[in-house]
């Protein structure tokens, strides 16, 4: 069963307890509210018993300073009746958005976390819907749910206890209808839970399609699928809206038939009455006074068992929530004995020692007795790497080349063998340590929707001079120069404001900027043209001088300088050494050069033979 399909216990007092712990600092707003609540139940009492009273002492003797002072009376427990019941308000509220906060806090911060195995198997719709729609449900059980049905209680209570003072023999007739309240409000319940799961996995399934549709928007646009994803989402649309109406539909019985009770309650009350007011062993008054409490009795009682409903959600809610919250997070260092200096200019040592990693199993601890043959991407996977080389990473499409990085990066732990920086296993290294060691370019860049000083900085504590010397370093500069602010200049969302070619260089920059030991470049000139290429070269010629370098090249003339080339074929290293040694080996290297530079020559003549077709046509 799909998580977001769990219903959960109406209450968890394991869940309670972890909930208590985000809403005790806050304990000066509960018993505040707790305060105005139970005032305000008392003060329901005061118009039934000034009603008696004008009824049966102040008519009957004409007494007009008693109805005033009657009048008064109630007029002023409306006025302290509606104080309380807006400080409640207030006061609720402000738990419910307090321990929201601190609970997306907690979530975003701990989803920050998580290792990268996790964000494989969880859409992010999903997580979203963590944030935002499961708190939103642990608000209402603050604002409308836990403290308010404590005080619906406590008037109930109240109400109770007056009726039974005053007369219990019309107590008893009033009270004759509740098996029946307590029989449609358990329908009730149970027809609305399913109701709300609906409802919950309904949006779920929307924020799931939303966000993957939205961040794929250029190829819904590209490839014409406008209108088929608009009939997928009006399915899911209208899945969402048929459950509301659902819920919205038990409401609409449920309030209706709790009102006929209350009013086959009060006739009861009447008919009780009836001949004891004719013989006078009951006045008007006390009769007049029990409507009204009769009358106020069910309110809160038909507010409880949705306030039931209220609570059971949240359960689920807060069961989900905390789910989240115990996964585990990325290891981030065996001891504290294991911290590295993050400035390295020499460089560092990095090595693999027989390394074998499977996806399928990136999130089981190493375990030699595996009884299923898993599907390896990396099989025995061994070298090193000095201080100030340049290591090339080759290979067809799904050799291993990016799990290396990946496993380098610890986004993934190998099942077998170790990957040592420094001599030191990274798994013993803390996190931190080990990413500020590292300066990453990947293919597939990210930038996030903010200034471009933002974007090149992020975590490093550099001034905007240095900023903008990084930028120079791999001619990054001109484009920003070219921008209407500058380094002030907002980005679109992933940078999309700005092309894939300059995005690129920004993300040269930002490595540049963070002056890494290491640095890992993953095909990083792909979307630049061979102008801007030459110049990110010279700049990438300077900048590894001094530093380990990895670099994942499909553009095979990219790393023809590279002082050790490892050729990787179905994750096993199956060539190394020079470009020109491997060439010399006329092996898998040689015939990968040989077929790039026969397909780069057969684009140069199909690109020469048009412009000269262009110029001829120009000519005539």
């Amino acid at each position: 069963m799909n998580e977001d399909d769990v219903v959960g216990k109406v209450y968890d007092a394991r869940l309670v307890r972890r909930l208590l712990v985000y809403v005790r600092p806050y304990g000066w707003l509960v018993l505040a509210a707790l305060a105005c609540l139970m005032l305000d139940g008392l003060l329901q009492l005061v118009g039934p018993l000034m009603t008696q009273r004008v009824i049966d002492r102040a008519l009957p003797a004409h007494d007009v300073p008693l109805v005033w002072q009657s009048a008064l009376l109630f007029a002023g427990s409306l006025v302290i009746a509606f104080a309380c019941q807006y400080g409640e308000t207030i006061l609720t509220s402000l738990l419910g958005q307090r321990v929201m906060r601190d609970l997306r806090r907690d979530i975003f911060g701990h989803v920050q976390r998580l290792p990268v195995v996790f964000f494989d198997r969880n859409p992010v719709g999903r997580l979203v819907t963590r944030v935002t729609t499961d708190v939103e449900a642990l608000n209402e059980l603050f604002t409308a749910g836990v403290v308010a049905g404590l005080g619906d209680l406590f008037t109930l209570l109240a109400i109770s206890v007056m009726m039974i003072w005053i007369d219990w023999r019309l107590a008893l007739a009033s009270f004759g209808v509740i098996p029946f309240v307590y029989w449609a409000s358990y329908v009730f319940r149970a027809k609305v839970r399913d109701s709300y799961r609906d409802i919950r996995t309904r949006i779920a399934r929307i924020n799931a399609y939303l966000q993957e549709r939205i961040t794929g928007m250029r190829i819904v646009q590209l490839f014409g699928r406008e209108r088929a994803e608009a009939t997928r989402f009006d399915e899911l649309n209208r899945a969402h809206l048929d459950a509301n109406l659902a819920s919205i539909t038990y409401y609409a019985l449920y309030f209706p038939a709790i009102e006929i009770l209350t009013t086959i309650a009060l006739a009861s009350l009447i008919v009780a009455a009836a001949h004891r007011v004719e013989i006078g062993a009951l006045t008007v008054g006390t009769v007049a006074a029990f409507l009204q409490l009769v009358r106020r009795f069910f309110q809160p009682l038909q507010d409880l068992s949705d306030k039931f409903n209220t609570l059971q959600q949240a359960m689920a809610a807060s069961e989900r929530v905390f789910r989240l919250l115990d996964t585990e997070a990325a290891d981030t260092g065996a001891a504290a004995a294991r911290h590295v200096a993050a400035h390295r200019p020499r460089g560092v040592t990095v090595e693999f020692r027989d390394v074998w990693f499977a996806y399928d199993l990136g999130h089981v601890a190493r375990d030699e007795g595996q009884s299923a043959s898993p599907e390896w991407v990396l099989k025995g996977v061994s070298f090193r790497v000095e201080p100030g080389r340049t290591l090339a990473l080759v290979g067809h499409t799904g050799a291993g080349k990016t799990t290396i990085i990946n496993l380098l990066l610890r986004f993934y732990d190998p099942q077998r063998g170790s990957i040592l920086v420094d001599g030191v296993d990274v798994r013993e290294i803390a996190l931190a340590d080990l990413r500020a060691l590292i300066g990453y370019v990947q293919q597939d860049i990210f930038l996030f929707a903010g200034d471009v000083l933002t974007n090149i900085r992020l975590s490093n504590p550099i001034s905007e001079t240095e900023v903008a010397a990084a930028a120079a370093r791999v001619g990054a500069d001109r484009i920003v120069r070219r921008l209407p602010h500058g380094y002030g200049q907002v980005l679109g969302e992933r940078g999309a404001s700005i092309s894939v070619g300059e995005r690129q260089l920004l993300s040269f920059a930002r490595a540049i900027a963070a002056d890494p030991a290491l640095l890992i470049l993953d095909e990083a000139t792909s979307a630049v043209d061979s102008e801007i290429e030459a110049e990110i070269q010279r700049a990438l010629s300077e900048l590894m001088r001094g530093r380990t370098t990895i670099a994942i090249a499909h553009r095979l003339s990219t790393i023809v300088d590279a002082d050790e080339i490892l050729v990787l074929h179905h994750g096993q290293v199956r060539e190394r050494g020079t470009h020109r040694e491997l060439m010399a080996k006329r092996g898998l290297y040689d015939r990968l050069y040989r077929l790039q530079a026969g397909a780069l020559r057969d684009a140069l003549t199909t690109e020469s033979n048009g412009n000269a077709h262009a110029a001829l046509r120009a000519g005539a």
